[in-house]
């Protein structure tokens, strides 16, 4: 099922409040199959060696595939939690900004499996490379 199409302003203006909002992270693009989503280097993402933070980039991660997958479920009846993820950090990064793109790669009815690459904005070098699973929860 293709993800629904939603506006960049509704979905950012959705993660208000959010850690998703508190460290800088905006929602960039969507289409039917990949979330992109663009977080800063900076004193909200990096650990005290000035690098941008492992759990940042799993934030990062979980945020993107968390938020496809609530564009491919009915709201109303259910809603999508986090499982499991997991990351290979393989660059580094110290200033600027990454853009995370992630894709849909299992979609069953009760779990959908993401998986999420990391890069840096300017270089286009890959930081990191994650999975995610959710869950399908119905509400009561």
């Amino acid at each position: 099922m293709p993800m629904k199409i939603m506006s960049l302003e509704k979905v950012n203006k959705f993660n208000q409040g959010t850690a998703i909002k508190n460290l800088g992270i905006e929602i960039i693009e969507i289409t039917e199959s990949t979330v992109s989503a663009k977080m800063p280097v900076d004193e909200r993402t990096k650990q005290p060696m000035g690098l941008l933070h492992g759990g940042a980039s799993v934030l990062l991660i979980e945020s993107i595939g968390s938020i496809g997958s609530s564009l491919m479920v009915d709201l109303e009846r259910e809603y999508p939690v986090g499982l499991e993820v997991n990351a290979n950090h393989v660059g580094s990064a110290s200033s600027g900004f990454v853009i995370g793109t992630g894709k849909v790669i299992h979609e069953g009815k009760k779990t959908h499996i993401w998986s999420v690459e990391i890069r840096d904005e300017e270089s286009n070098r890959l930081i990191s490379i994650g999975r995610l699973t959710v869950m399908i929860v119905e509400k009561k």
